[in-house]
């Protein structure tokens, strides 16, 4: 299974993200249209504290109109390797700082249209918790939960974050022991 891409043309250049049409040729001969949203490296984080229990982070999403429960994630910045991107949005949106980063693996949150990668990292995080640095527009609450917290919001739907739930599952076969 292959497409051939005849054309590409820029419809939407954005801040964070650029759309583009394409005319592809598939296997068939059949021609067809392809939107993709153009996306750069972003991070997500799951940090656990020497407690055992985990930071999460709290926000208004204006897409779906309501605060949403999320991992700590941001995007990379140009040039900035993922690790730095982790370290960085982790003390940026809950002031805490890594003791060491683990990276668990990439999830691709929407493969039908976007280019975007998440590289998931497991941090342990020290006690101390120092000052965030929000952008502007930022308004994040930190949560604290348990794994078997976390585990029960999945099972009640209060979770319903791709990225979040996608982290969660790789934490979970990749560090968990429960």
């Amino acid at each position: 299974m292959y497409e051939k891409t005849l054309s590409r043309k820029t419809v939407y250049e954005g801040l964070i993200l650029n759309v583009e049409m394409l005319d592809v040729e598939l296997e068939n001969g059949k021609l067809s249209k392809r939107e993709i949203v153009q996306h750069g490296v972003a991070v997500a984080i799951i940090p656990q504290l020497p407690d055992g229990r985990f930071v999460f982070i709290r926000q208004f999403r204006k897409p779906m109109e309501r605060i949403c429960f999320e991992v700590v994630a941001g995007n990379c910045d140009p040039g900035e390797k993922e690790a730095v991107s982790a370290a960085r949005e982790l003390q940026e949106e809950t002031g805490y700082t890594a003791e060491s980063l683990e990276l668990l693996g990439p999830i691709y949150p929407s493969v039908g249209y976007c280019t975007e990668r998440i590289d998931v990292y497991f941090a342990k995080v020290s006690a101390e918790r120092g000052k965030t640095s929000f952008d502007d527009d930022e308004r994040i609450e930190t949560v604290f939960v348990t794994e078997a917290e976390l585990d029960e919001m999945i099972r009640n739907t209060e979770i319903a974050d791709a990225k979040t739930l996608s982290a969660w599952m790789l934490y979970k076969i990749k560090k968990s022991v429960s």
